[in-house]
């Protein structure tokens, strides 16, 4: 039976490659249907690994990309729901700058995915506030280059 340590260290690694497998499907200009179910399963397996591994942080971060994830595979409401809990984490806890914006972002993309106009614009509008004052210029460098990447209006499905 391998220890403790050595699990947790099997699950962020796990938690990492899964991650990153998500952001390089969700960053595709396009992606086939099988390819959507994989960025899903792929940000689903990233988020069962922060949970076992992971700080509280990290199941905010790994919500948000669910939230995302969805929202490109055309699920308004899963797109929500994720959206919404990683804002709601990010309001009562101490984060990054980037998070709270990516947070914020997460909203405005579920919300244009549902044609909710209203809500769409006021969280877009959030996001590139909060994302032009990020401190980092790296962090906000990549923020802004996702960001641009989001719908300007609600479209629905």
């Amino acid at each position: 039976m391998p220890e403790k340590q050595e699990i947790e260290k099997w699950h962020r690694w796990f938690a990492v490659e899964c991650n990153n497998a998500a952001w390089d499907l969700a960053s595709k200009s396009s992606r086939t249907p099988g390819e959507d179910r994989q960025m899903l399963l792929a940000a689903h397996a990233a988020a069962f690994h922060w949970s076992k591994a992971g700080q509280e942080i990290n199941g905010a971060r790994a919500d948000f990309l669910l939230g995302h994830a969805y929202a490109l595979a055309g699920d308004g409401g899963n797109a929500m729901k994720y959206a919404q809990s990683c804002l709601a984490w990010c309001e009562s806890n101490p984060c990054e700058d980037w998070d709270i914006a990516f947070a914020h972002a997460g909203i405005s993309h579920a919300a244009a995915v549902l044609g909710d106009a209203p809500l769409h614009a006021k969280h877009h509008a959030i996001a590139e506030t909060l994302g032009h004052a990020i401190k980092d210029e790296e962090d906000r460098k990549l923020f802004m280059g996702e960001f641009a990447r989001l719908p300007l209006e609600a479209h629905g499905v």
